[in-house]
């Protein structure tokens, strides 16, 4: 084996407290007049963030905490500042480019002076010269994110309204930017586990605006600290939309600090906000283990090809022989990245100004991880559903074989059958006590949940777009798959690029599309193959039940002829014992196989595909649409929206699955 196939398990992700920040601008009524006071009590909350977090730090491998942030006057910088001198990092999803974002946070009242600024110039008015230094100087210690992708037409929009001081001109670049806003607002509240907000609660309506922000942060299940500029020590934390509706007065500072810190706590480690339910904190534990070391095979185990089996001998497949070999060889995490995973390396090398070092992010955190994970999975598929099925066709093999010596030998040989029947029982009762200890279910299901995370995630990775913490699946017993995902995209964060028509239409083309047509495709051809899975079991039970009616019929038959003399008493002798075996084999053989029907539960699998597949062609026809567009067509918000939508169909599969197999845990068959 050379030495880069070895299997060496990817470390377990750094877990980091990301932040966000919205609030209002420096020239804002309601912070002009108490700057000093809100920087006081932001930088109290941050000193409770930073002393929570502190306690996970004593943790192996927690890292620092991430402020995502517009850099905007006011609010956003204080926090800023306050996160830089705590040796935070810094990371700015911009509504513009650099230049056009400076030039429009700066507010010029002149033509001159907003071209002075976008062509890097100092403007002639003071104020205005001071606040665009400010934001550079932040520029410098920030990893930017710049949507691109609509500059052109808003610097146009930008110079327009100065040059002609309509309030016509001025509407319609308001309406523009605060689209824009919005835009970058989504991709932080998107990247976030708490929004700091300052706001006066005014209003919500504002697209773009503070109150509209912290709604969307809200109903995206992001914690809100919400510091009032007339009253910033009366803070309080927000849970739900619904609470901007009847405002609460806050309960005491302290409780306040504690509710602060079991929120970083949820944070960086699910289990601690579980520690009311014991077995849910062991399941944690237990489940973080199914990712260890001891668990990797580098191929599967023909024991355990049972249920891989059925679907060989069922599926209709013509193209293959259903006695094939069903052999797996699971690609080691080392390699993956330079084989299964090389087309996703390619597509980000290829991309319009590669960030190279996003790439190599993505091969370092996420593809590893993924090998590792779709692995192990893949290797506990075979042993909880082979071991299932394995049990069926045992328990009808020891009841065949306990009357088989019906037919064939003397009662005095019975013995040897009884024994043959007790070795069957005990080796079921062996596999479901070791699925049982082993957790084969269990950790089947998490172990997939976490590959199906990461499998689309460079995609996302590459167009800033995230799964806000709030909107991740809760499993019934642990929430570890999602921590481990969502904390391994952390760990690549957002690319630093400039984000423009060319590399939205690129990744639209090269990576979205490609990998939504693969999957549509996937799930088309394994719903077909499950659907004749189904009608092929069926038609066999159905068939062994008819012929074991058949043999009763015909044994009864002869019984009546017997009875009116047309057959002797010694053709009843020689066959009774024949007809009693058939009459317990072929009812047991027809409900062993409707059992394995019913456990694998087909139909409704494949029902499940379909409709995924049906999904995701709707998606691609989407983005066929799109891509036909000119590039001023083309913006980020439609490109993010398609990822989006391509993520909600894969969550919505694994949930659909989860809730099909999550009641069947191993157990004898019955």
């Amino acid at each position: 084996m050379d030495e880069h196939d070895r299997a060496v398990a990817p470390p377990a992700p750094e877990p980091r407290l990301c932040l966000g920040v919205t609030g209002h601008r420096a020239n804002h009524p309601a912070l002009a007049g108490g700057a000093s006071a809100i920087e006081q009590t932001l930088s109290e909350i941050l000193d409770l963030i930073a002393a929570a977090t502190a306690e996970e730090l004593g943790q192996p491998g927690v890292r620092r905490t991430r402020l995502h942030t517009m850099l905007a006057d006011g609010a956003d910088q204080i926090v800023a500042r306050a996160a830089l001198k705590r040796g935070w990092e810094i990371v700015a999803p911009l509504p513009f480019g650099a230049d056009l974002n400076c030039a429009i946070s700066a507010r010029p009242t002149s033509e001159a002076d907003a071209r002075a600024l976008l062509n890097g110039q100092a403007p002639a008015d003071t104020g205005v010269a001071a606040r665009a230094a400010a934001i550079r100087a932040l520029y410098d210690h920030a990893a930017l994110f710049e949507l691109k992708d609509a500059d052109s037409a808003i610097e146009q929009m930008f110079l327009a309204a100065l040059a002609s001081n309509a309030s016509e001109d001025r509407a319609t670049l308001d309406a523009n930017v605060s689209a824009r806003v919005a835009l970058a607002a989504r991709i932080i509240l998107e990247q976030s586990d708490i929004v700091l907000a300052v706001w006066d609660g005014a209003q919500t309506s504002f697209v773009g605006g503070t109150g509209h922000t912290i709604e969307a942060a809200l109903e995206m299940g992001a914690a809100v600290v919400l510091i009032n500029p007339a009253r910033p020590q009366a803070w309080r934390i927000l849970r739900a939309p619904e609470s901007l509706a009847h405002p609460q007065p806050p309960p005491p500072e302290s409780e306040r600090a504690t509710e602060l810190q079991q929120i970083v706590h949820a944070a960086l480690a699910p289990k601690a906000a579980r520690k009311h339910r014991p077995h849910h904190a062991d399941a944690e534990q237990q489940g973080v283990a199914a990712l260890d070391a001891i668990n990797w095979h580098n191929k599967s185990n023909p024991l355990w090809h049972a249920y891989r089996r059925i679907e060989a001998l069922f599926g209709g497949d013509k193209s293959a022989s259903p006695l094939r070999n069903l052999q797996q060889v699971y690609e080691p995490p080392a390699v993956f990245a330079q084989r299964s995973g090389a087309p996703i390396m390619q597509a980000l090398q290829d991309a319009p100004d590669a960030d190279l070092p996003f790439r190599a992010r993505i091969a370092q955190f996420v593809l590893p991880r993924f090998a590792w994970a779709d692995g192990i999975s893949a290797y506990l598929s075979d042993t909880y559903r082979g071991g299932m099925m394995i049990n069926f066709v045992l328990s009808t093999l020891a009841i065949i074989g306990g009357v088989l010596y019906l037919p064939l030998v003397g009662s005095h040989f019975k013995w040897a059958f009884a024994l043959f029947e007790l070795l069957l029982l005990s080796a079921i009762l062996f596999i479901t006590y070791l699925g049982q200890k082993k957790r084969w279910h269990g950790r089947w299901f998490e172990t997939r949940r976490t590959a199906e995370y990461l499998r689309h995630a460079p995609i996302l990775l590459a167009l800033g777009a995230a799964r806000a913490p709030g909107r991740w699946p809760r499993g019934a017993d642990t929430m570890w798959p999602e921590w481990y995902a969502r904390h391994a995209l952390r760990e690549v964060g957002l690319p630093r690029r400039q984000v423009t028509n060319e590399y939205l239409r690129y990744c639209l083309r090269e990576m979205l599309d490609r990998h939504v047509e693969q999957q549509r495709d996937y799930h088309h051809s394994k719903a077909q193959r499950l659907t004749n899975v189904h009608h092929n079991l069926d038609r066999l039970s159905e068939t062994l039940f008819q012929l074991a009616v058949v043999s009763v019929a015909l044994f009864l038959l002869i019984q009546v002829g017997d009875w009116i003399g047309l057959v002797g008493e010694e053709a009843i002798s020689h066959t009774s014992k024949t007809f009693t075996f058939l009459g317990v084999a072929l009812p047991t053989l027809g409900g062993a196989i409707a059992g394995i029907r019913y456990f694998g539960d087909f139909e409704r699998f494949a029902a499940i595909s379909e409709v995924t597949a049906q999904k995701l062609d709707a998606v691609h026809q989407r983005i066929a649409l799109l891509l036909q567009a000119p590039d001023e067509k083309l913006d980020y918000a439609s490109v993010a929206n398609l990822a989006h939508a391509a993520d909600d169909i894969v969550v919505s599969e694994i949930e659909n699955w989860q809730a099909v197999f999550g009641g069947k845990q191993i157990t004898v068959p019955v």
